[in-house]
């Protein structure tokens, strides 16, 4: 039986629409679906139950996600297992197309599905930014920003084995060779995106404070393993934006945008680092405000 493992942390604004689309068109045999509330203030467990008995619902009092999500691996029945971040919009139909995938090929570990993100709504620097991020290549080929994982049972080893890190899913993405992870552009998720500028740049401090979190990681796992001196990466050079105006030059103004929002991220999580601060989770509302 497939699972599917939903950590939400005051996700009742925003997780009805993600349950609804995953039971719309699923038989009432699965799949199999939890929703663990980690130490949630707001009404997102009375939200998620009134869904019925289809949907568990867990609720643990540490505002975690990591935690959240190993609670949930101790509650869900089957594999393949699909991790599901509450603000995003998945169907059973896309659910479908990931198992699928997965069963199609055993050497296949773990899959993403293809990501759409609305725009409209957005100010115009948050536009032009996701218009130059959505075409860098380990954005297009990595699983990481798109909410939803699925993963076999030895793909669940692996990243299981992952300790936490706030850049969970770009770390799971890294434990997959190209090889063993595919996106699938047949199943569709969409991905809200926030709406100010002010939103983004948190967002992206974040990511920023994530990246250095799960670097410092590879550093330490390859410390006297020459192996492991290459440690995956998916940062973007400026060889990555070069090759993106070559192509495309009317991208310039987003580009531009692009570095900019790099830059101030990098200034924002800088004091984060420096002091090792790796669990304040900077959270978007704009992006879960309802259309």
């Amino acid at each position: 039986m497939t699972s599917i493992v939903i950590p939400a942390h005051n996700e009742g604004r925003v997780i009805g629409r993600l349950l609804d689309a995953l039971l719309a068109d699923a038989p009432a045999s699965g799949p199999d679906i939890v929703v663990v509330c980690n130490g949630c203030t707001d009404d997102t467990a009375v939200v998620a139950g009134a869904r019925g008995p289809r949907v568990r619902v867990v609720e643990i009092p540490t505002p975690s996600k990591h935690t959240a999500l190993r609670v949930g691996d101790e509650h869900a029945r089957g594999f393949p297992r699909l991790y599901v971040d509450a603000d995003v919009e998945v169907g059973a139909a896309d659910v479908r197309a990931l198992t699928g995938a997965l069963a199609a090929r055993p050497d296949l570990l773990a899959a993403a599905p293809g990501r759409d993100i609305p725009l409209s709504g957005c100010a115009w620097p948050v536009r032009a930014y996701y218009r130059v991020w959505q075409r860098l290549p380990a954005v297009r080929e990595g699983l990481f920003g798109r909410g939803v994982i699925a993963v076999t049972e030895p793909g669940h080893a692996r990243i299981a084995a992952l300790p936490p890190l706030m850049a969970d899913d770009l770390a799971a993405s890294l434990a997959f060779t190209p090889e063993e992870r595919r996106v699938v552009e047949a199943a569709r998720v969409v991905v809200h995106p926030p709406r100010t500028w002010g939103d983004l740049i948190r967002r992206r401090v974040r990511a920023a404070t994530s990246s250095a979190e799960l670097e410092r990681f590879q550093a330490s796992q390859g410390h006297g393993n020459p192996e492991r001196a290459q440690a995956p990466s998916a940062r973007t050079g400026t060889g990555d934006l070069r090759a993106l105006l070559r192509a495309q030059p009317s991208l310039l103004p987003g580009v531009a945008v692009f570095v900019v929002a790099a830059l101030a991220a990098r200034r924002g999580a800088r004091k984060a680092i420096r002091s090792g601060d790796f669990s304040t989770w900077l959270r978007d509302e704009s992006s879960r405000q309802q259309s």
